[in-house]
């Protein structure tokens, strides 16, 4: 039974130890965050961080696993406050989101080694394939997300989940809190 960590949490899978650590994520430990790519060529939408590194979930077996780090999307930040989440939404780097986890999982391995990539190496680690194009804003996201890791820079992009309309209104300015309809019958 393969025996590993995944998002500070020790685990072991009662499965095959050839499954790959993508299907015993999503299907055993219910992490669904960590997208398939539906088989075929690999998009990234899969990546895990295993050991400090970006790597796809779909190729690496429960026993290349076994012993080791990983960290999926949930486990980089409950909150969505990890620097490279933030810079995503404020940089509108999120189109139709099924490729996000894994370009925030590869940005995030990346500024955990380097808090200021050139655009080289951003383009080198973000391997993942976006059908949606928005190639130049992941590259800003990645350098905005290094600033704020290198406090030169803060984001008020979005509010923490389940904030109420009126406090996400006071918090980021560009949100404003829509009035709930009343109840008197004009």
């Amino acid at each position: 039974m393969p025996r590993m960590t995944i998002n500070d949490r020790p685990v072991e899978f009662d499965l095959d130890p050839q499954m790959p650590l993508l299907y015993a994520l999503r299907e055993a430990a219910n992490l669904t965050g960590t997208k398939s790519c539906g088989g075929g060529d690999c998009v990234g939408a899969c990546m895990v961080i295993v050991d400090g590194t970006a790597l796809r979930s779909c190729r690496i077996t429960l026993a290349e696993a076994e012993g080791r780090l990983i960290t999926t999307i949930e486990g980089l930040s409950r909150d969505r406050s990890h620097p490279m989440q933030q810079a995503m939404v404020a940089e509108q780097a999120i189109q139709c989101g099924y490729c996000t986890p894994g370009i925030v999982i590869a940005g995030a391995a990346l500024l955990d080694r380097n808090s200021a990539p050139t655009r080289a190496e951003i383009e080198d680690a973000l391997q993942n394939l976006c059908r949606c194009g928005v190639y130049p804003r992941l590259v800003r996201a990645v350098q905005r997300a290094g600033r704020v890791i290198q406090r030169r820079e803060s984001i008020s992009a979005a509010p923490a989940p389940g904030i109420e309309a009126a406090d996400a209104a006071q918090r980021v300015p560009a949100l404003r809190a829509v009035p709930e309809p009343s109840d008197s019958g004009d």
